[in-house]
């Protein structure tokens, strides 16, 4: 699995226009084969800031995201509306690795 972690500062008088955009790529991106997870958060702290999480099942299904028409206009277009060049960790994960339960959350439920 690949887990991508990228953090994005937009900037406020781009912020409409960056919910709008990344709205829509965020649907085109779910819609991937071979993706498994794709959200985009604001921190609840820090107005404008956000992550993006995502989850694709192997590296084949991560080239063909970033070979895709709309990744490519997401890339194209992203400068528009930030304030600093985003930030990523990229992380491929071995075999039968992935999401589990948070143990410390799961012993009190």
């Amino acid at each position: 699995m690949i887990f991508i972690v990228i953090s994005i500062d937009v900037r406020p008088d781009r912020r409409d226009d960056f919910l709008e955009g990344v709205t829509r790529y965020s649907a085109q991106v779910r819609d991937e084969p071979g993706n498994l997870h794709f959200t985009c958060y604001e921190s609840v702290e820090q107005r404008d800031e956000f992550v993006v999480v995502a989850n694709y099942v192997d590296q084949a299904a991560g080239e063909a995201h970033v070979g895709s028409a709309h990744a490519q206009w997401f890339f194209g277009w992203l400068p528009s509306v930030v304030s600093r060049v985003p930030t990523i960790v990229y992380q491929e994960l071995g075999e039968g690795v992935g999401w589990t339960e948070m143990g410390e959350v799961a012993a009190h439920m």
